[in-house]
This record gives C-alpha cells, sequence and structure tokens, in this order.
C-alpha cells in the first residue's frame, strides 16, 4: 500500500513537470500584456498631456497684482449700483489678511493646504469612505487650489474632460506659484454671495467693517460662505449661516487655532449685520440697492464712448437715478407682478424627492439631504428653496434647513396653492411630502408657497422739467436676463397712446365738450380694402348714444376714438405724434392707431407724458448726470434740455393745459379714479391702457414734478386674462410707488390758463375755434349712424381710409 501511495506521489509529481512550462507561458503573455496595456496607457496619456498642458490658461495674471480700476456706477446721492471691470475685487496682499481668517479658511476647506501637493489624496480617501458609509456624497475632497483652478479658469460643466484639466492645472499652478501665493489668490477672488468677490469686499458688505478689524467669528462666518454663497450668507439664510459658521468655528477649535475661551466666546457673539445691509451705500463697497437695469444701461452708455477701455480707467459714473426711488419702484413692481402670480393658477410643485421617514428629526443628515436638494433646485429671484415635510388641505409644513421649518396655514395664502392640496383635482401635480416647491417671504414677515413668476413688468419715473431719470426697473429680476423692459421692450400701448390722438384733435377745432357718437359700427371687408371685415367694440360692450371728449377719455370708449381719428385723419395723426418723440413707422396710418396698435417702450411713453405734465416741451430722458476719473475730476457733465426753452416747445400750450385737464379727469372719476382716491392728491393725471385680450397692461400718469408709467405682460405675447386691466394690474404698480415719491412734492394749484384759451366752466376752447365756430358734434348728424354716414358728413372719400387686418387690433 506504501508502495502504492509512492508511485501515486510521484505520478503528480511528474504530470505538474510536464504542465509547468505552459502555466510559466501564460503567465508570461498576460505580464507581457500588461505591460503593453500599462505602455499604452502611458503612451496615451503622454499624448493627452502633450496635447491639454500646452492649453492651460497662462498663470501670469494669477501673480499681477496690479488691479485695473473698474468702472463704478452711482445713484445721484452716491450709492454704488454698479461695478464693471476685469476685476471686482479689493485686492490684498497675503501678509494684509488676518491670520484668523486665514485660519478659519484652512479649517474651513483645506486644513491640510501646506502639506499636499494640490491634492490630498488622504482626504479624497476620508471622503470616500464617508460617502460610501452614508450611501450618498455626503463629503468632498476639493482642495483650496483645486478650487482655484475650478472657480477661476474653467467652465463649471460636470464633465471628464473638465475634471482631466482640472487635474492639470490643480498641478501647474501648485509648481508655479507658492504656497501662500495661492492662497493669497483664493482670499481675493473667491465668491462669497451678495456679489462681493473677495473676503476684502466681503467683509464690508456683510459686517461693514475692514477685513483686519473681523472678530474670530466674523472671520468663521465668512470662511463657511464658499461652500455655497447663495445658501450659506447671512442675509439670505442667518439660521444656516450661523449652523455653518459653528461647524468652522469646532474645527478652528480641534486644530489649535482657537482656544476653549476663545472659542466659547466665539461661540456667544452675536451676529450684527452692517446697519442698513438691504439698502447699501457706497462706502462698503457693493450696494444691495437693486438698481441693476440703470447700472447696466449705463455701462453700455459708457462702453460706447470709451470702448474696453472703459473698464480700466478707473471711471465713476453718477447716474440720475435716486436710491429711494429706485427701491420703491423695484419694491412695488415686485408686489405688482407677485399679486398677479397669486390670481394665476398654481402649477404645482417644481420637483419631487424621495423624503425618507423621520429624517428631519436628524439635522446632521436632513442639513445634508437638503444641500443635495439646493444643488438641483437652487434659490433664484428672492424666492427660496424648501421641501414639504407635511402637506393637507388646511396647512402645509416646510424645510428649508432643519434649523428652518414653517408652517403655512393662513387661509388666504393656503388658497392660492389649494388646487394642488386636493386630490380630486386630476391632472393637476399635488403637494405631498417630498415635493419642491419655491417660497417667498412677504412684506409682513409671512412665508407663502409661490411659484417664480413667469409674467414680467417694466416701471420707470422721471422728472418732466429735464428728462431725468429717478428709477428704472426693467424686469422682475435681472438675474435672470439682461432685457431691459423700460428700453428694448416695444409693446402695443392700448388706450394708453388715446391722448395723443386727443391733443391733435385739439388742434383740429375739436374741444372737451365736443359731442361725440360712441354707437358701434361695422365695416365690411371692402371697406377695410383687406380680406376680412372689422367689428371694434367698447371694453365690456358697453355703449352710450354719445359722449363729450371729456366723458368719452375718462370712460376711454373706443368707438370715439376712432371717430376722433377718422375725423383729423390717421395720416395727420401719424405726423402729429412724433413731436412727444414717437417713431412714425411705428404707428402705420390706420384707424386701428386710435386703440394704440403701434408700438412704445415703457420710457417712450414716459417721455410723451412729460410734455403734458411740463406745458407743452419735449425734453429728452438721460440717465447719467456726470463722470469722474480716478482723481474725481469731471470728464463730462449732462446739459439737459430743459422745460420752458423756446426750442423745446413741441405743443401748443393750450393744448397741454387741456390735456392735462382731461387726464386730471381720468384720474379722478375716470379708469384711474383710485390714483387720486388712494393717494389723496387732486394735481395726479393719467390714462390706462389694456390691449386686446388683455396681452399688455400699462398705466401711464405724472404730476407736475414726477412722471411714472408701469407695464405688465408676457415676454412672448398672450393674455393675461379676461379680467386683467390696466387698473387693475399696473395702477397699483404706480401707486405703490407714487405713495413715497410724490411725498416730497407738495401738491400746488393749478396754474392760470395760457392765454388765448376760453374756459367756460368745463369748457375748454381755443380763441380761434370760439364756441360758435368750434366742432361740436361729431357723428351724429346723419339718420343713420354707420361708418358711411361718418365718411360723408366729413368729406371724407372710401379709398383715403386705411385699416389692418382684424386680429392686429386693441381694445
Amino acid at each position: 500500500m506504501k508502495k502504492s501511495n509512492s508511485q501515486s506521489r510521484a505520478s503528480r509529481s511528474e504530470s505538474a513537470g510536464t504542465q509547468s512550462p505552459w502555466f510559466v507561458r501564460f503567465v508570461l503573455k498576460f505580464l507581457v500584456f500588461c505591460a503593453g496595456l500599462a505602455a499604452s496607457a502611458a503612451l496615451l496619456m503622454v499624448i493627452a498631456l502633450s496635447i491639454a498642458w500646452p492649453n492651460l490658461p497662462d498663470l501670469a495674471a494669477m501673480t499681477d497684482y496690479k488691479p485695473r480700476v473698474p468702472l463704478r456706477v452711482y445713484t445721484a446721492d452716491k450709492v454704488m449700483i454698479g461695478e464693471f471691470g476685469e476685476e471686482r475685487r479689493n485686492v490684498l496682499r497675503f501678509n494684509e489678511f488676518p491670520d484668523v481668517l486665514k485660519s478659519a479658511i484652512l479649517a474651513a476647506e483645506d486644513d491640510r493646504f501646506y502639506e499636499h501637493g494640490g491634492i490630498d489624496w488622504l482626504g479624497v480617501a476620508r471622503a470616500g469612505l464617508a460617502n460610501v458609509a452614508a450611501m450618498s456624497k455626503s463629503q468632498g475632497a476639493s482642495t483650496i487650489t483645486m478650487q482655484v483652478a475650478r472657480n477661476f479658469y474653467l467652465s463649471s460643466e460636470k464633465t471628464y474632460t473638465r475634471k482631466f484639466y482640472e487635474l492639470l492645472l490643480t498641478y501647474k499652478i501648485e509648481s508655479s506659484l507658492t504656497k501662500d501665493q495661492i492662497l493669497e489668490l483664493y482670499l481675493n477672488q473667491i465668491f462669497l454671495g451678495r456679489r462681493a468677490y473677495g473676503f476684502a469686499a466681503a467683509a464690508r458688505t456683510y459686517f461693514g467693517k475692514e477685513v483686519n478689524d473681523l472678530t474670530p467669528a466674523q472671520a468663521a462666518m465668512l470662511a463657511g460662505i464658499p461652500k455655497a454663497p447663495s445658501r450659506y450668507n447671512p442675509v439670505s439664510n442667518m439660521s444656516r449661516a450661523v449652523a455653518r459658521q459653528h461647524y468652522v468655528l469646532g474645527r478652528m477649535h480641534s486644530l489649535g487655532y482657537l482656544t476653549d475661551s476663545e472659542y466659547e466666546a466665539a461661540l456667544k457673539e452675536p451676529i450684527v449685520l452692517q446697519s442698513g445691509n438691504t439698502s447699501g451705500s457706497a462706502a462698503n463697497g457693493y450696494a444691495n440697492l437693486h438698481g441693476e437695469y440703470a447700472a447696466e444701461l449705463a455701462r453700455l452708455l459708457m462702453f460706447s464712448l470709451y470702448g474696453d477701455d472703459v473698464y480700466s480707467r478707473g471711471l465713476n459714473v453718477y447716474t440720475t437715478i435716486r436710491s429711494d426711488d429706485q427701491e420703491w419702484a423695484w419694491q412695488s413692481l415686485r408686489e405688482g407682478v407677485l399679486g398677479y402670480t397669486r390670481r394665476a393658477v398654481y402649477p404645482g410643485p417644481i420637483g419631487q424627492v424621495n423624503l425618507p421617514d423621520g429624517l428631519e428629526n436628524n439635522p446632521e443628515k436632513f442639513d445634508e439631504f437638503m444641500d443635495q436638494v439646493l444643488e438641483q433646485y437652487p434659490d433664484v429671484s428672492g424666492f427660496q428653496t424648501a421641501v414639504v415635510l407635511q402637506a393637507s388641505p388646511t396647512s402645509v409644513t416646510v424645510a428649508k434647513s432643519s434649523h428652518d421649518i414653517i408652517t403655512i396655514d393662513d387661509k388666504k395664502l393656503i388658497g392660492v396653492i389649494a388646487r394642488s392640496l386636493n386630490a380630486k383635482n386630476k391632472g393637476q401635480p399635488q403637494i405631498v411630502r417630498g415635493s419642491v416647491v419655491t417660497i417667498n417671504k412677504m412684506p409682513d414677515g409671512a412665508w407663502e408657497i409661490l411659484n417664480l413668476p413667469e409674467v414680467q413688468g417694466a416701471f420707470v419715473s422721471m422728472r418732466p422739467q429735464d428728462g431725468a431719470i429717478q428709477s428704472m426697473v426693467g424686469g422682475f429680476d435681472f438675474y435672470q436676463g439682461h432685457f431691459n423692459r423700460v428700453t428694448q421692450a416695444w409693446r402695443q400701448p392700448g388706450s394708453a397712446f388715446k391722448p395723443f390722438i386727443y391733443a391733435a384733435a385739439l388742434e383740429r377745432g375739436l374741444t372737451p365738450a365736443t359731442e361725440i357718437s360712441d354707437q358701434p359700427f361695422e365695416l365690411t371687408a371692402a371697406q377695410t380694402g383687406s380680406n376680412r371685415g372689422w367689428k371694434p367694440r367698447n371694453y365690456g360692450n358697453a355703449y352710450d348714444v354719445s359722449l363729450t371728449m371729456r366723458q368719452a377719455l375718462a370712460k376711454s370708449r373706443n368707438m370715439v376714438s376712432i371717430r376722433i381719428l377718422q375725423a383729423i385723419s390717421p395720416q395727420y395723426a401719424q405726423e402729429y405724434i412724433t413731436r412727444f418723440g414717437f417713431e412714425a413707422e411705428k404707428h402705420p396710418p390706420y384707424l386701428p392707431m386710435a386703440l394704440g396698435s403701434g408700438a412704445v417702450s415703457p420710457l417712450q411713453l414716459a417721455a410723451g407724458f412729460a410734455v403734458f405734465a411740463n406745458g407743452g416741451y419735449r425734453v429728452d430722458p438721460y440717465l447719467i448726470d456726470y463722470v469722474t476719473d480716478a482723481e474725481g475730476q469731471v470728464l463730462m457733465r449732462a446739459d439737459p434740455t430743459v422745460a420752458g426753452d423756446a426750442a423745446a416747445r413741441v405743443i401748443d400750450p393750450r393744448t397741454a393745459y387741456v390735456m392735462d385737464d382731461l387726464l386730471r379727469g381720468v384720474a379722478q372719476y375716470g379708469t384711474a379714479a383710485r390714483a387720486s382716491a388712494t393717494l389723496k392728491r387732486r394735481d395726479i393725471a393719467g390714462k390706462t391702457g389694456t390691449t386686446n385680450n388683455a396681452v399688455d397692461a400699462w398705466f401711464a400718469g405724472y404730476t407736475p414734478h414726477l412722471v411714472g408709467v408701469a407695464w405688465l405682460g408676457f415676454d412672448q405675447p398672450k393674455s393675461l386674462g379676461s379680467r386683467e386691466t390696466g387698473g387693475g394690474v399696473s395702477l397699483p404698480i404706480w401707486m405703490g410707488y407714487m405713495e413715497h415719491a410724490l411725498q416730497r412734492y407738495p401738491e400746488e394749484p393749478r396754474p392760470a390758463p395760457p392765454s388765448g384759451l376760453i374756459v367756460q366752466g368745463q369748457n375748454m376752447y381755443f380763441s380761434e375755434y370760439p364756441p360758435e365756430e368750434s366742432v361740436t358734434r361729431l357723428g351724429l348728424d346723419a339718420k343713420k349712424d354707420s361708418i358711411d354716414d361718418l365718411l360723408e358728413s366729413l368729406g371724407v372719400t372710401e379709398q383715403s381710409v386705411n385699416f389692418i387686418p382684424a386680429e392686429e387690433l386693441t381694445d
């Protein structure tokens, strides 16, 4: 038996010996394959490096600390509203930053910054383990050098190519600059929210002090912002900023940057933001005043003069904007847009996430969860993102963070979103646990669930004496698009254009007392000269037998306006309106011009109404008052046309006086009667305007000292809704601004009528058209009140009538 076992072992040994060469060959081939693969990978890497490395940004600019002084834009009362330049930062040297700030940044962002070579592999491993344990991306491993590479030299797109370039650039930065230089760059250029770049600017923006005066508590709060500037800055979200600050202070303490007593004192120190943080001042760097549209327009005007040099010459542009007026205008327009949005149908949540039961009871985990939500649904346009914790038909509880949990149960606020709280509304997205919603803080401090507005608006005000623009808001949110609707949006003015047609009629012999038919009429296709007829109507299909010019303007009757235009001829009206600054080509000489079917911008309409406000003078709007160089020397100063200059007169002073009287009637007992009643003034004049299907809503109004125009509509024209009018949506915006702005202008009695104007009670006549010679009736003498009779009574042939297709008409 033993012999048999020995033979067996010998046999296996012999068999193994015969297989060894094959196994060795396999191993050798595998090793050769791996070596070839590695060589190929190395070759590819060398090729990639040879291609990518020369394309990396030049780092010379990183060490060039000769900052070009930017273009700065100020209001008339010297509040900064814009800064434009290649460097929008207050650059300091490394040793000018306090050690406590440097320590806070290292503790918050990269405590091994002085030990690693740009990529902290130990940190990468630690973050990877933490993320695997948490089953989510709860930690990152970006170093300060990687942030410099990512934020200042590369795009933010999330691709492998960008990541590859980021790693290469990180190594290039580390090999080219010292650690202190890299940290200096970070300190000077990182974005810290509220339009502040660099910690020196942020210290002034948030605390109104120089960076060297920061306390450990303030340094820790600033150091916590770069992680998410929109969420961790103390103006937008104090509670999250404080939570982040406490984390940074804890890290500073554990790393030995703060003693026990310093740590405890910093935790107890109250955070006091600079006084007036919501409005800003010229002394604290960037102002928080909402003057972006005006600042951008000033920039464009300066660029047209200086080109790219404007961003490095240190020019200071002082505009005509008043900071208080600007903020009132912004607030009023915002509330007008939000008011319309509340009345519109709530579209539902902006998203839905899987919110585990009870997660909100774990503050740390919930805040990590919210960070991920906010990365996908960031705060925008003053709206904040929140996740619904609980929803019922009577209340909704939402959370912005573990420390910000809000319950909304006000019946009025719940009513706005009621359709999304009733499961019976099939097809309506519902608000449930895990719904992502946008919330808005109302002026009274209450929170509401509201969708980001789709509707847009514009508001502008100016002095009628010289055209100085006092406020300008070109849209709901400048940062969602720089399109300035005050100057760039060309919209149909609707009935807001009627005063200019009435003014032309006054100089053709009509008077406020002229009786004009208000009866409906219809034109055939043959009469319009097109392939369809035209049947204009009054708003609400309300008609009278006849109205005086005064009554018709107050009630904004379309039938009367059309008859007036036909009486004076569209061609004459087209020429006449150019006196107010309107462009003839944008107002074709057709009858619908009487209903405002042309195109105007809000600023152009404001300038037109200024002619009525100042007694008949055309003053061009202007924004820039004067410009100085970096040393304060005045380089240019505006020389505006002033009302009273005979060369600027464009209409008869009597026409201006009578139109002012008629427009005051509109604001006292007409479609804008709410203006005088609410503001309790009798020197207000103006006109509402609503175009066909309520696509555009206007109010243009003024006093002797201030003109304002408000517009509301969609950028892609569509109806605001059958119940929306200029008096309903735009007049409140105008009043919201004027209730503040007019406080500095006491009401004044009307001046005496100009020479050559005969006043008999409410009736007014030009001396060349006395009562017995003026036009007393229009469209009322024929037995049958048809357009044919009207044309015949006026001596107008059918061939002289001009029309446009019916679908282009406005109410």
